[in-house]
């Protein structure tokens, strides 16, 4: 990650959200395809496969898909299933908190590989040495989580930035302004569902492409102090 210019945008799917009409996995893919070529076209840097309930040939099919769109434009990774982005040829994988040593997935490619993790803490944030990125959460209340869902805050995240050896990205109802806050706090970029979504799906959706021209434009706001 560390050849990418800051910030680092990242897509994250969710099919549901995106297509809550569509009658069949055809369908959604055919969704998520056009909004992963949108967010390609503004200049995104890393989507990230995030379809938990699809099954592997299914997930193969859709990552396959996307790869098509991505390929050489922005970097794509499969949450968790290592084997649907080794069979995909994907760009790498992203592993939950509690998942594998990043060194062990690594290893399972032939091609060098982009190895990414959910952290919530910062003692998972000093844990993880030697994954390329990590990606922190959640920063602000977000709808793709449950209810009640603990929300960790930017000055947690501000401190997570400090004890990782790698890029941090946020994610968790970030919205522009809350972009420019995350930076504030020394995220190397962001992360998003809600935001990629078309407008008008939930409060804070804009669409792929204003949402990654409105991300990079937070960030050459002026720096403020965080604390």
């Amino acid at each position: 990650m560390s050849d990418l210019a800051l910030p680092v945008v990242c897509l994250v799917t969710h099919r549901k959200a995106l297509a809550p009409d569509a009658r069949t996995l055809d369908a959604e893919i055919a969704a998520l395809e056009a909004q992963v070529a949108d967010a390609v076209h503004a200049g995104v840097d890393l989507v990230q496969v995030r379809e938990r309930e699809i099954e592997a040939r299914d997930l193969l099919t859709l990552v396959t898909r996307l790869l098509a769109i991505t390929a050489g434009r922005a970097r794509l990774v499969v949450n968790n299933r290592a084997d649907v982005a080794v069979a995909a040829g994907s760009d790498g994988v992203h592993l939950p908190a509690d998942g594998p040593p990043a060194e062990q997935v690594r290893a399972l490619s032939p091609a060098p590989w982009l190895v990414g993790r959910s952290i919530h803490s910062i003692d998972e944030a000093r844990r993880s040495q030697t994954e390329d990125y990590l990606i922190f959460g959640t920063v602000f209340p977000s709808r793709s989580k449950p209810q009640g869902s603990s929300v960790a805050g930017l000055d947690t995240l501000a401190d997570a930035a400090v004890v990782a050896s790698v890029p941090v990205l946020a994610i968790g109802g970030v919205t522009p302004e809350g972009a420019a806050a995350c930076r504030d706090a020394g995220a190397a970029g962001v992360a998003a569902i809600e935001l990629f979504l078309p407008p008008g799906r939930m409060p804070h959706s804009m669409g792929a492409a204003r949402a990654v021209a409105a991300i990079r434009a937070a960030w050459r706001e002026p720096i403020r102090d965080l604390r």
